[in-house]
C-alpha cells in the first residue's frame, strides 16, 4: 500500500482533548477502508502565518498512513465536512520516516536548550 503524511489544522479554541478526538476520528476511517496509522504526531498550538477564518492560532496534527488510495479520500471527505479543521494536506511519500518529525526534534531540541540555559543561570547565582 502507499505511505501518505497528512497534516491537519484545528481552529484555537478546541480543548487539546477535542483535538486528539479529531485524530482518532480520522485514524478510525482510515482503518475502515483497510489502512493503517503507524503514527501521530500532536505538534500543539502554533502561530498562523496569516488569519483563517478569523483565527491567528491553530492546533497542528501529523498523521503517517500506510492505505489505499481510497482510505485517504474518504478521511479528506470527513476532514471537509467538519467545521473543526481549518485546514489539511496530505501527500504521498516514498517511505514513513522513523522515530519523531522534524517538528518535533526542533521542539525537544529548543527544550534542551532552555533547560541548560535555565541550569545555567542557577549555576551562576
Amino acid at each position: 500500500m502507499p505511505f501518505y503524511e497528512t497534516v491537519f489544522i484545528a481552529r484555537q479554541d478546541l480543548t487539546p482533548a477535542k483535538v486528539k478526538e479529531l485524530a482518532n476520528k480520522f485514524t478510525a476511517a482510515i482503518k475502515d477502508n483497510g489502512g493503517i496509522v503507524a503514527k501521530t504526531e500532536d505538534w500543539g498550538l502554533r502561530d498562523l502565518a496569516y488569519k483563517i477564518q478569523k483565527n491567528r492560532k491553530a492546533y497542528y496534527t501529523m498523521l503517517a498512513i500506510d492505505a489505499p488510495a481510497t482510505a485517504v479520500i474518504e478521511m479528506e471527505r470527513l476532514m471537509r465536512l467538519d467545521e473543526n479543521i481549518l485546514r489539511y494536506l496530505s501527500i504521498k511519500v516514498d517511505k514513513l520516516e522513523e522515530g519523531p518529525s522534524a517538528m518535533l526534534e526542533v521542539r525537544s531540541k529548543r527544550q534542551k536548550e532552555d533547560k541548560f540555559e535555565v541550569e545555567i543561570e542557577k549555576a551562576e547565582v
